[in-house]
């Protein structure tokens, strides 16, 4: 059986056998990818080139753009190629280079809507601080941290999963290089070098959900105390994006390196794995744009 040493590459997921269904999967990714860059890509610009959203909360939505920009670049442009070329192979260090990627982007994408819910708390139920808690030099810190934070999870999740030894072959059941996939390959002694940055994980993510949780009970509580329907129209407005946004991370994440064996399948695996890697990209700036109308002004004057 082959172990780790001499593992030169591995095989992803093939979507389909014949050639015309490669080509169609390969369109449809394509049209998903451009979808993600373009909504993307006019968030950071109508944040970058409009001086009313030069404030806290399109900072951090603008380092959310870059995080699903990386993100979906780091998976799609591979699968992709694979479809079109007819191929599944991957090298060993780009295996390696994806995972670090991956677990870099998707776990600093998580503490910056750790910090997005700071951001709504602080103006919806302590207003008057607002200036203070969140001047241009907190939010640089708190956007460094989160980027830092998913640096040290990248490293430790990289280092731990390509140090064990592989004896169950080189094939995985999924279009991108998950760390789950990659463990199933381990001696089953070996796997448990991966528990310790795992439980560390999950252990900061649930203390983020917490407080994301918490949080959002302060602004509820605030917001139906409003007398202004208006004024209770414009926190929900930047509110709900921000929960559907979190909840879909979540819930499709947790699922995914969570879920019972007995449930496992590959054709569940690769729906999950679409749905915390590919979608959130996709619908993120649908999601921040349709009920944010300074965001809707500022990307309707940059297309005009």
């Amino acid at each position: 059986m082959p172990n780790s040493s001499s593992v030169s590459e591995f095989l992803l997921l093939a979507f389909a056998d014949t050639r015309e269904l490669q080509l169609l999967h390969f369109t449809l990714l394509l049209g998903i990818y451009l979808a993600a860059l373009l909504g993307n890509g006019l968030i950071l610009s109508a944040v970058a080139c409009h001086h009313r959203l030069h404030t806290p909360m399109y900072f951090f939505l603008l380092n959310l753009a870059l995080l699903d920009l990386g993100c979906i670049s780091t998976t799609l442009p591979k699968a992709m190629a694979n479809a079109l070329w007819d191929t599944r192979a991957i090298s060993y260090q780009g295996c390696a280079a994806q995972v670090f990627l991956f677990v870099f982007l998707i776990v600093s994408e998580f503490y910056v809507l750790t910090v997005m819910a700071y951001d709504r708390y602080v103006a919806i139920c302590k207003p008057l601080h607002y200036g203070s808690l969140l001047g241009s030099r907190a939010c640089a810190q708190m956007a460094a941290a989160a980027w830092g934070s998913g640096f040290l999870n990248a490293v430790l999740h990289t280092a731990s999963t390509f140090s064990l030894p592989l004896c169950r072959g080189n094939a995985l059941d999924q279009f991108f290089c998950e760390i789950s996939q990659i463990l199933k390959l381990s001696c089953s002694d070996a796997y448990l070098r991966e528990v310790g940055p795992v439980v560390f994980s999950f252990s900061s993510a649930f203390v983020c959900f917490v407080f994301i949780v918490l949080s959002y009970m302060q602004i509820f509580r605030a917001v139906l105390r409003m007398p202004s329907c208006q004024g209770r129209h414009k926190a929900f407005s930047t509110c709900l994006p921000h929960l559907a946004v979190v909840f879909l991370t979540i819930s499709t994440s947790i699922f995914a390196y969570l879920k019972p064996p007995s449930i496992s399948s590959p054709y569940l695996d690769l729906v999950v794995a679409f749905l915390y890697s590919v979608v959130p990209p996709v619908l993120n700036p649908l999601i921040y744009s349709m009920r944010n109308q300074e965001l809707k002004e500022a990307l309707w004057r940059l297309m005009t």
